[in-house]
Order: structure tokens, then C-alpha cells, then sequence
């Protein structure tokens, strides 16, 4: 960093932050960090067609030099970790646009203005819950604990052909005969043989 830039950073950080910015993604696309994802795709389009080589009337040479930068721009900012990742190198945060509370009372409220917009650029796994999201977590929350308590319910009830298989309750007496019924069946006929001799 040279000197002028370190003396304008310590000076006048705003106006060292919108030069910055001057040189960024976002000037590229003629859009403000803030911008949508929606305005960073219409914007995008509306240069791709303008800086085209086929389309339009540069030099081919400045066209895909242009077309190149505009195609890097786009593909960081539309992928939100690259936009996140991005926005940290070029020192933006949407957190400094919001101005500091004059008064306390009014700091509880901007405080969680601030909250609310600075979670834009974060990932989910890192901003707050909706109360729509909160609510169904909740609701999901107790019907688990609603079909655990039902099995156990069914498991006490049935005792233990709750927790056999199904083809599993035959009897013995159905699978395998008994030695004593084999031998009732072989036997009387050998005896009255015997017996008639």
C-alpha cells in the first residue's frame, strides 16, 4: 500500500473506502455492495450482451478483455461464500452503512436493525432463526417425542411379541413333531402285528 493510500485510510476512511470500492466487482457491474442477487443477475446480463465479442462494436481484443472481467466479477458475486469471501478483501460490510445510535433509548432498536441486515451476508448455518423456522422445530420437536412415547406405549401393551419378528411366534408343536407322536404312529402297527402272529 503506498503512503497516499496508508495517509487517506487514516484521514478519511469513507472516501478510502469508496475508492476501494471504485476499483471492485460491484463498479464493474455499475451496482452498489449491497445490491440483490436478482440486480447482480440483471446487471450481468444487460453488460454480457454490451461487451460481448460477437455483439459488439470494440475492438475484439478490449471486448473479451472486458467480457473476461465482467464473467469473473459475476461468477464471485453470485456464489454467496465468494461474495462473502470478497466482500471481507475489499473491507465492505453492511454493517457500516448503519450509522451509531444518538441516544441509548434508540440503540436496542438500531441495534437489532443492524442485526437483522448484517445476516444477509451470512451463511445459514450462522444467522438467526425465523419464527416460522422456530415454529416448526418445535412442532418437529414434539411429534418425535409423541412417536416415542407411542412404541413404548405399544411395547408395554403387547409385551415381549412387540419386539419379535414377524414369522417369528410359530408354535414348536407346528414346525417340529414330537418324538412321542412319531413313535405312537410306528408303533401300534408294529405291536398288532406281532400281537395277531
Amino acid at each position: 500500500m503506498s503512503q497516499k493510500r496508508a495517509k487517506l485510510k487514516d484521514e478519511d476512511p469513507k472516501l478510502y473506502n469508496y475508492i476501494a470500492l471504485e476499483n471492485s466487482y460491484y463498479a464493474l457491474l455499475g451496482l452498489h455492495p449491497s445490491a440483490s442477487e436478482s440486480e447482480i443477475r440483471r446487471a450481468y446480463r444487460e453488460l454480457s450482451k454490451l461487451y460481448h465479442p460477437d455483439t459488439t462494436k470494440l475492438p475484439v481484443d478490449v471486448a473479451t478483455e472486458k467480457f473476461r472481467k465482467l464473467n469473473e466479477a459475476y461468477t464471485t458475486l453470485s456464489n454467496p461464500k465468494r461474495r462473502l469471501l470478497y466482500d471481507y478483501s475489499i473491507r465492505y460490510s453492511s454493517i457500516s452503512e448503519i450509522q451509531s445510535p444518538t441516544n441509548l433509548r434508540g440503540a436496542k432498536a438500531k441495534s437489532k436493525a443492524a442485526q437483522s441486515s448484517s445476516s444477509a451476508y451470512l451463511e445459514p448455518s450462522e444467522r438467526p432463526l425465523s419464527a416460522g423456522e422456530l415454529f416448526a422445530l418445535f412442532i418437529l420437536g414434539i411429534t418425535f417425542i409423541g412417536c416415542l412415547l407411542l412404541a413404548i406405549a405399544v411395547a408395554l401393551t403387547r409385551g415381549d411379541t412387540a419386539f419379535q419378528p414377524v414369522g417369528f411366534n410359530l408354535k414348536t408343536e407346528q414346525v417340529v413333531p414330537a418324538p412321542e407322536m412319531l413313535s405312537e404312529n410306528i408303533m401300534p402297527i408294529s405291536f398288532t402285528s406281532l400281537d395277531q402272529k
